[in-house]
C-alpha cells in the first residue's frame, strides 16, 4: 500500500460511486473507513485484537490518525477499547437487531412510495443495471461483491426518492444488522431469493405503484432478518 502522510490534516481522495459527490476526507477518516469496511465485511471478525502500530505502519501515519478512527468506531460500537490492555472489534449486540429492522421498515418503506412517484426511465435503467451485478454474483458465489450490490440497490432508491441523506441515517442504524447478515448471505438460495425480491420492487417502481413498493420493500426487509438464535449456536463468539 503507497504510504499516506503523517498529518492528520492531509485530505486523502476517497473513491465514489456513480450519482454521488466527491469527498475528501483525512487521514483518521480514511483510516476508519477502511476498518470499518473491513468490520462490516466480517473481514475483521468478532474478537479480533488491533494492534494499533500495525494499523499505523500499513498506512504509513503516526499512532495520533489511528487512535481517532478507532475512537470513532469505538463510539459507533465496532470495537472496544481497553485502556492499558488494547482494542478488539466488539461482538454483536442482539438486542440492536429488531430494532433496527423496525428503523429501516419505516424509512425505507417511505422513501420507496416516494422513489415510485419519482422514478425516471434513467432510474429504472439504473437498478436494472444494480440487478444484474448481483444476479451475477450470486451465480459466482461472490457474497461480498453481493452485499455491495444491495447496498447500492438501497441506496440508489433513497436518492431516487429525493431523500438521499436517509440512507447515511439508515446505515448508522442498521451496522450491527448488516454484521449479523453476513453470516447468512452464503445460505443456500438466499442471494436468489433477494435478487428476485429486488425485481418486484423495481418493477413497483417502474410502474409507478406506490402502494405495491411498500409492500414489496415491507416484504424484503422483513426476509432479511437473520435467524440470530441458529448464528449464536454456530458462532457462538461473534456476538452478545
Amino acid at each position: 500500500m503507497s504510504q499516506a502522510p503523517e498529518t492528520n490534516a492531509h485530505l486523502v481522495p476517497i473513491p465514489h460511486d456513480a450519482g454521488r459527490r466527491p469527498r475528501r476526507v483525512t487521514t483518521a477518516g480514511a483510516i476508519y473507513e477502511r476498518l470499518y469496511a473491513d468490520i462490516i465485511s466480517l473481514r475483521m471478525p468478532p474478537g479480533l485484537f488491533l494492534q494499533e502500530k500495525r494499523i499505523a505502519d500499513e498506512f504509513g501515519v503516526s499512532r495520533t490518525p489511528v487512535r481517532e478512527a478507532l475512537l470513532r468506531l469505538s463510539e459507533g460500537g465496532l470495537v472496544d477499547i481497553f485502556p492499558q490492555s488494547g482494542t478488539v472489534v466488539s461482538r454483536v449486540p442482539v438486542a440492536a437487531i429488531p430494532e433496527a429492522v423496525v428503523v429501516r421498515k419505516a424509512l425505507e418503506g417511505t422513501t420507496v412510495e416516494m422513489a415510485a412517484e419519482a422514478a425516471t426511465p434513467a432510474d429504472i435503467a439504473r437498478l436494472d443495471a444494480i440487478i444484474a451485478r448481483q444476479r451475477s454474483h450470486a451465480t459466482a458465489g461472490d457474497t461480498a461483491s453481493f452485499h455491495e450490490e444491495d447496498e447500492a440497490f438501497h441506496e440508489a432508491i433513497a436518492q431516487i426518492s429525493g431523500y438521499p441523506g436517509i440512507w447515511a441515517i439508515l446505515k448508522a442504524v442498521k451496522v450491527q444488522l448488516d454484521r449479523a447478515r453476513r453470516l447468512t448471505l452464503p445460505a443456500l438460495g438466499r442471494m436468489g431469493n433477494v435478487v428476485s425480491e429486488h425485481m418486484i420492487i423495481r418493477d413497483a417502481l417502474a410502474t409507478h405503484d406506490a402502494a405495491a413498493a411498500r409492500s414489496a420493500m415491507i416484504h424484503h426487509l422483513s426476509a432479511v432478518i437473520p435467524d440470530v438464535d441458529e448464528l449464536r449456536s454456530r458462532y457462538p463468539n461473534y456476538f452478545c
